[in-house]
């Protein structure tokens, strides 16, 4: 069975984690959110994640070199060895290129970029309107998953909204989306890598183009 190595791009909110969790059960491949494996890694205190401490204690970024160590180490792993679902990593074309470089190393190559897309002003529309019971950790919608009663959940727990979410952090977010990582559309495009899926479309119609679009590469690849 031919390998589904894929990187899961596009912006906060447009539904990356709702189609990693689907994708994940329909291929069996895992899903390797970079900020989860990091923390991993750190609690578990093996020698990259000490070493990732260290710089973070220093008030540093991670270098690229470490994260990719790390990349490496969780891809050797039994689960990954049909696939991965990448999420978080890259973040620019340095670090595309140098993760390129390391699969290639290792006799892999990735199967593709997958770009689930939104508008910036449905992005902010999705985050900005969460609710959240602090109690419960149950999030609402103001639009499209509304409460009980305005402003509460059905325990009374007032709703509130968290600082990410707020419009203001969501642009911000945003800008460094466009910035950073936005240039890694073309960057894929051009090596032909890039498949786009429209995020405004409900979460079941976004899955169901995904899983054709990768069960036909799949059988492709097969014959």
């Amino acid at each position: 069975m031919s390998e589904l190595d894929l990187i899961l791009l596009g912006p906060p909110g447009a539904g990356k984690g709702t189609q990693a969790a689907r994708l994940t059960e329909d291929f069996g491949v895992p899903h390797i959110a970079t900020g989860d494996m990091l923390r991993a890694a750190r609690a578990a205190k093996t020698e990259l994640g000490m070493l990732a401490q260290a710089f973070m204690d220093r008030g540093e970024l991670v270098p690229d070199h470490v994260i990719i160590a790390m990349l490496l180490e969780r891809l050797a792993a039994d689960d990954a060895r049909d696939g991965f679902l990448l999420d978080g990593f890259p973040r620019t074309i340095e670090q595309a290129d140098a993760l390129g470089a390391e699969l290639e190393e290792h006799d892999r190559w990735l199967t593709a970029a997958l770009l689930i897309d939104a508008p910036d002003e449905v992005v902010i529309a999705r985050i900005s309107g969460r609710r959240v019971n602090p109690r419960t950790g149950r999030v609402y919608h103001v639009e499209f998953d509304p409460p009980p009663q305005e402003g509460r959940d059905a325990d009374g727990s007032e709703l509130v909204q968290r600082e990410d979410d707020r419009a203001e952090t969501v642009r911000r977010r945003l800008e460094v989306y466009h910035a950073q990582t936005a240039p890694l559309i073309a960057y894929y495009d051009e090596k032909g890598l890039l498949w786009r899926f429209d995020g405004t479309l409900p979460p079941d119609q976004v899955h169901a183009h995904i899983r054709a679009t990768l069960s036909t590469v799949r059988r492709e690849e097969d014959a």
